[in-house]
């Protein structure tokens, strides 16, 4: 139990901002960490259901309330997944030979790319808010995605060495960590019968469709352009995976309405 406490404790502190007790990073405390990962998910989506719920309740405007919500999960994460997206859209658009890629992630700095993309992300994220009927299906997704991430770094292969100091975040988790697949049919089950107690059934089928297309392209990519995964592709694909599957879900809602 110990440990199991020590990886939720690893995962939180490592995604999220959320206060947690400082542990050891030993290979024992993080054997569960890529487990847990999903809960913070949940917890960024409990974050955003219950702001969503607030500003209903308050009556908010769709604008103040679209504001709200495209800045809670990157104030929830500290924006650290975002952080990879940026370094990773940088590195698509270099067109450079992997290495070169390889170098631009662990750049910090950021460039021209990375911040239109990010401005294009938000933009994109804020307008399908404003067109969004119900936050549930979208809450329920931030555990959906951070599910698949990790079966990711279950699965794929290492863009760098899973030692050494050319090793990163994302390589040391894959070398300690382990995210099976009954832990994943688990986290599935549990955000299905989420979905079906909200009433969300058709916008939550169409925004799993979507990330189930969404993970084999981000497994493609990774491979054909960088070798394998890295944590900055990691958040790349959490980041569009949430565009897309809120997109999914806008869409399946206005389809709803169209044929009742």
């Amino acid at each position: 139990m110990k440990h199991l406490a020590s990886s939720c404790a690893i995962a939180f502190s490592t995604y999220s901002r959320i206060p947690m007790p400082q542990v050891e990073w030993s290979e024992e405390n993080m054997r569960h960490t890529l487990a847990f990962f999903p809960l913070v998910g949940a917890a960024v989506g409990a974050a955003f259901w219950g702001a969503d719920a607030l500003c209903r309740l308050l009556e908010l405007g769709d604008v103040l309330r679209a504001t709200v919500l495209t800045a809670l999960p990157a104030i929830v994460t500290g924006g650290i997944h975002l952080d990879g997206y940026c370094d990773t859209v940088d590195a698509l658009a270099s067109h450079a030979p992997r290495e070169k890629k390889l170098l631009i992630l662990k750049d910090s700095s950021a460039g021209a790319f990375a911040v239109i993309w990010c401005c294009v992300w938000f933009a994109l994220y804020f307008g399908l808010l404003t067109e969004l009927e119900s936050g549930a299906t979208v809450a329920a997704c931030f555990v959906l995605s951070r599910s698949f991430s990790a079966l990711a770094i279950e699965r794929l292969p290492s863009a760098r060495p899973l030692s050494g100091p050319r090793s990163g975040m994302g390589a040391s988790l894959k070398k300690s960590s382990r995210f099976p697949w009954w832990v994943l049919g688990a986290y599935l089950l549990v955000w299905a019968g989420t979905v079906w107690l909200w009433g969300e059934l058709l916008p939550g089928l169409a925004a799993l469709a979507v990330a189930v297309c969404f993970y084999f392209v981000y497994k493609a990519v990774a491979l054909k352009q960088f070798g394998g995964f890295t944590g900055d592709l990691a958040g790349w694909f959490l980041q569009v995976c949430e565009l897309v599957m809120l997109l999914a879900a806008v869409l399946a809602e206005r389809g709803a309405d169209l044929w009742s």
